[in-house]
């Protein structure tokens, strides 16, 4: 005999100036996801889910301060599951502060992961299932370009500018189609 236990999941949508975020929570108020239109890997609604914007106040309140400039660090609950490596990873980047890069070779670094392991950082960042709270946008590439982010990278240039980390410029032109 097998035992399933569901567990329920909270979601709401609520407007930012990078787009329309979905956030969820577990039975518990912590976030599990924000992800995008259009995220790479992000969420989207599911059968079963249950709208409910009430465990999402405090995380609206405090987007609503950081992308008007008055919050550098997010003081949410957050849950995201993910293997050992990956909840390493991301434990580096919630190490990064507002208005700060580093690297995909600096956060393997401070993980005391090896010089060859640098993909599998990227690719533990880009599984990072929760966009601008857990900022996987203030890593960038060894040469300082604006690589790799799941969101897009007209979002990340965007939340980097807003952090003062990258001055303002043009957004990079879309790819072309080959």
């Amino acid at each position: 005999m097998t035992t399933t236990i569901t567990t329920t999941t909270y979601w709401t949508e609520t407007d930012s100036p990078v787009g329309r975020l979905l956030l969820t929570a577990g039975p518990d108020g912590a976030l599990t996801s924000l992800s995008v239109p259009g995220q790479k890997g992000g969420r989207s609604v599911q059968d079963g889910w249950r709208h409910d914007a009430g465990p999402f106040r405090a995380a609206e309140e405090q987007l609503a301060a950081y992308f008007a400039g008055e919050l550098t660090e997010f003081r949410l609950p957050l849950r995201a599951e993910g293997t050992t490596f990956r909840e390493r990873v991301w434990d580096a980047l919630d190490a990064v502060p507002y208005g700060a890069t580093t690297t995909y070779g600096e956060i393997a670094a401070r993980i005391g992961a090896s010089r060859p392991a640098v993909r599998a950082v990227g690719g533990a960042i880009g599984a990072n299932p929760l966009l601008i709270l857990r900022p996987c946008h203030r890593v960038i590439g060894a040469d300082g370009s604006l690589t790799g982010y799941a969101g897009g990278l007209e979002r990340k240039t965007r939340l980097l500018v807003l952090e003062g980390a990258v001055p303002s410029r043009p957004a990079p032109p879309p790819a072309t189609p080959r």
